[in-house]
């Protein structure tokens, strides 16, 4: 076998998302903040080509960067690749990073608790990690601050006509409908027509509703549409079942970590969540999140939670990347049957 690079993988599922883990044979890009080296791995796109692009990728992939942290407190950086972004932060990647990180050895485990800080782009995140048996069998991840931006906004989408939504951050931007106006069920085989929908409504969201975040200048546009069903209770629980639309056009497989955070700021803004108060987050898989508000805090001007998501993540396999200097797609290909071609990114 001949190859100009080998990149080694873990491959890694967090309650049904692929978030595999890189951890060797990429070295850190530059920059001197963990932001400003995910800003140069969105622009310079090689290696998010190489790892996300068919043949080693699809749509349904994110890939993760392990990176040396750029803060003294914590013990690890990671740059999160997903299909179309390189976002600030990610509920699903962080508990897919967290898992490897101690079941490959990369950090020690402890039994039955790992306490870990962990460095996104989006800032630092704290991690409990419960293990039994060289196995996590649960991660705890504090979010970094979350907060709700607009609610009960108006939104006129084409061919759906006007929808009222709400827009939040949970380390990541969404826009939120709820699933019963737009006649979903959040079941497997509604997914096609809600990923069409929801960048749809993604789409007209950026350009009518417009999205700035207090303290980071570079994130201003919204990312993912979450379709939501009402609130529930199980087992004394609030609970929403909900499908999160990710560009280009996919449905989460799992909860999405981040949009756990989110809803719960929309909820805690409504008077419908206080301090303390624990939350489940049901998929379109059926597979679940955790949450719960730790305490409330600030960003920038606007009132917003710290919020804790907690799920599992399982290691898949093992692989080994590689180029052949030969080959003449070195970046791979995307094709428009499985990977939705977008004219615009935003």
């Amino acid at each position: 076998m001949q190859s100009s690079k080998t990149i080694h993988v873990v491959s890694c599922h967090a309650e049904g998302e692929v978030g595999d883990v890189i951890v060797g044979g990429v070295a850190p890009p530059p920059g001197d903040t963990l932001w400003e080296q995910s800003r140069f791995i969105a622009k310079d796109e090689t290696l998010r080509n190489f790892v996300l692009n068919e043949p080693r990728g699809g749509v349904f992939r994110h890939v993760n960067l392990l990176v040396p942290p750029k803060n003294p407190d914590a013990q690890m950086g990671w740059i999160i690749m997903e299909p179309e972004d390189t976002p600030p932060m990610s509920g699903s990647n962080s508990i897919c990073v967290s898992t490897v990180l101690l079941e490959s050895g990369i950090l020690p485990m402890q039994e039955p608790i790992t306490e870990m800080t962990l460095e996104a782009p989006g800032g630092l995140v704290h991690v409990t990690a419960s293990c039994k048996n060289g196995k996590v069998t649960k991660v705890s991840v504090q979010n970094v601050p979350s907060f709700a931006d607009r609610l009960d906004a108006t939104l006129e989408v084409p061919g759906l006509g006007t929808l009222t939504v709400d827009t939040a951050f949970g380390g990541d931007s969404f826009v939120m409908v709820d699933a019963k106006a737009l006649g979903f069920e959040i079941t497997p085989d509604e997914a096609r027509d809600m990923a069409e929908v929801g960048i749809r409504i993604t789409r007209a969201a950026n350009e009518q509703l417009t999205f700035s975040h207090p303290t980071n200048p570079d994130w201003t546009h919204f990312s993912f549409c979450q379709i939501h069903a009402p609130m529930t209770v199980e087992d004394g629980i609030k609970s929403v079942k909900n499908a999160v639309v990710i560009q280009p056009g996919k449905i989460d497989r799992s909860p999405t970590g981040t949009a756990v955070s989110a809803r719960m700021a929309v909820l805690h803004a409504r008077g419908l969540m206080t301090v303390g108060e624990n939350y489940l987050a049901r998929s379109i898989i059926n597979s679940t999140f955790g949450g719960r508000i730790v305490k409330t805090t600030k960003v920038g001007d606007k009132d917003a939670i710290i919020p804790e998501l907690s799920g599992q993540a399982w290691i898949t396999g093992t692989h080994q990347l590689m180029l052949d200097p030969t080959d003449p797609w070195p970046e791979g290909y995307r094709i428009g049957d499985t990977w939705p071609m977008l004219k615009d990114k935003h």
